[in-house]
């Protein structure tokens, strides 16, 4: 028995990167990093994980390049092939949707990964300088919250996307968590560009989208005060750039509602979460964690990020499973509230 374990730890030895010798630098030298996106190029989580391509091999030892893969599958796809089916040597990462690994706690039917097995190496925001804003046009009759509670307040007409999607799920918080009933859920656009169109043509009143997304998406509509913020969303206090404007937690002392929306709000906070496969040898996993960060301080990298106007407010992987973890704490009946308003069926 002592010769036959000595026997299978060589041999695990052998198998072993680090035992053979090879160094993570050795390793990535020459190497090519797939970071997979599933997204259409031009959308923000292809124009980060290019961007992160551009610089994080820079802080990796060995320096290997970077491929961006856009593929045409959804987030949840993406992440269950990162979980099973991505190579698991350190040269396969992915920018996931923030509220992929979220429904993992929902308990969606089609989940098969657990996300805290992932390897997570961060996110170059988490919010900290953003906000999710319901924006009405300049010209809609109501100025405030306290104008759409009036019991002739008039019909706001916001524009949503997909059935799911998180304009939709912060509209019919607002409507039916926070009690602004006047509003009407108008779906069906292809983005939140075909939206401000709608607002344009007179179709709808106005919808929910980051402040930092229409600031540079809308610059000269922004610039000309085309837009009035109503509520903001995915922040426990008010954003310095809209201290006006009431954050939906100070709209309702309900405990329920108030863990609803800090649930529906969580993946906020970790906007833009970049992922290696599990499984990975612990020097790999380290060292495009460490990399990862390095590069969020890299002046080079933060200027470009800065001109292109996005929130960096990075946290490390570590920061992205705590928030994961605390999802996993929300009360079941919260979690079944909130499946009924995204709609979703176990």
């Amino acid at each position: 028995m002592r010769k036959l374990s000595l026997l299978v730890v060589c041999a695990l030895l052998a198998s072993s990167p680090s035992a053979a010798g090879q160094t993570v630098e050795q390793f990535y030298k020459g190497k090519t990093i797939n970071f997979l996106v599933a997204a259409v190029a031009g959308g923000i989580n292809d124009l980060m994980a290019r961007l992160i391509s551009r610089h994080m091999g820079r802080h990796i030892p060995g320096n290997p390049g970077f491929v961006v893969q856009n593929l045409q599958s959804g987030g949840l796809v993406l992440a269950n092939r990162m979980y099973s089916g991505a190579e698991k040597d350190g040269t396969a990462i992915a920018i996931l949707e923030r509220a992929t690994p979220q429904l993992a706690v929902q308990g969606v039917s089609n989940v098969k990964f657990d996300p805290l097995k992932f390897n997570w190496l961060g996110s170059v925001s988490s919010y900290a300088d953003d906000s999710y804003v319901l924006w009405v046009n300049a010209g809609f009759p109501a100025k405030s919250v306290a104008d759409l509670r009036k019991p002739d307040a008039p019909p706001l007409r916001i524009g949503t996307t997909a059935a799911g999607a998180t304009n939709g799920v912060f509209t019919m918080i607002t409507k039916d968590v926070l009690g602004l009933h006047s509003i009407q859920n108008v779906r069906g656009y292809r983005g939140a560009a075909a939206v401000f169109l709608a607002q344009q043509r007179g179709e709808v009143d106005g919808q929910v989208v980051g402040h930092s997304a229409i600031k540079v998406g809308q610059k000269a509509l922004y610039a000309a005060g085309a837009f009035r913020p109503l509520i903001q969303f995915a922040r426990t206090t008010r954003s310095p750039e809209l201290p006006d404007t009431p954050i939906g937690r100070e709209l309702t002392k309900d405990p329920k509602a108030l863990a609803l929306l800090s649930f529906a709000e969580a993946p906020f906070f970790m906007a833009l979460p970049v992922v290696a496969p599990p499984g990975l040898p612990a020097d790999r996993a380290k060292a495009l964690q460490d990399a990862f960060m390095a590069m969020t301080r890299d002046p080079v990298f933060v200027a470009e990020i800065r001109k292109m106007g996005q929130d960096l407010s990075p946290i490390d992987g570590e920061a992205v499973r705590r928030i994961i973890m605390q999802m996993g704490e929300t009360p079941k009946e919260v979690i079944a509230q909130f499946n009924a308003i995204v709609g979703v069926k176990h």
